[in-house]
């Protein structure tokens, strides 16, 4: 998404300008192709808009399980799982990610498969499992690199792996 200016260095989330998601938000309006479907998710969530979100997210995998691909479907169900880790449902948001990851690692879809590992990642961070959120971004980096990912994409999860690490460094001196 050209919305994303970064990433907040401690809680990983997505960095954007609200204005420019709103402005985005009525330019799409009530369109219903999947793409402004999964758009119109996207920029609900990172408003904050998240009983919104959901309720189209819902529907964005109905949309995709019906008249979509395996992979628009898959797609459509990370990002639900990314609504659900944004109201806090972190187990729920696991199960869904979990699942995502194994069905696109086994059709051998990489790129899809290192979305899911990503948001996996960032989930396991915001519940406090440190140890899931550095296996998952580490896997997150190597998928990349094997898809052959621009450094855009490969600074992110390094910068995911580097906050993960400083989470864990006090825990490791207080253990």
């Amino acid at each position: 998404m050209g919305y994303i200016k970064g990433y907040d260095p401690d809680s990983l989330r997505e960095l954007v300008d609200p204005s420019e998601c709103e402005d985005r938000l009525v330019e799409i309006g009530d369109q219903r192709s999947l793409p402004s479907l999964l758009e119109r998710v996207w920029l609900l969530k990172v408003l904050g808009r998240l009983d919104e979100a959901l309720v189209v997210a819902d529907e964005t995998v109905r949309q995709a399980r019906m008249a979509g691909t395996r992979k628009d479907l898959l797609r459509a169900r990370v990002l639900r799982a990314t609504v659900l880790q944004y109201r806090r449902a972190h187990g729920a948001a696991d199960h869904e990610l979990s699942t995502c990851i194994a069905e696109a690692e086994g059709q051998g879809w990489v790129p899809i498969a290192a979305f899911a590992h990503q948001h996996r990642g960032r989930n396991a961070f915001e519940a406090g499992d440190y140890d899931q959120a550095r296996e998952s971004f580490k896997r997150t980096l190597f998928l990349r690199r094997e898809a052959g990912a621009g450094d855009t994409e490969l600074e992110a999860a390094l910068l995911a792996i580097e906050t993960v690490e400083r989470h864990r460094a006090p825990l490791a001196v207080n253990a």
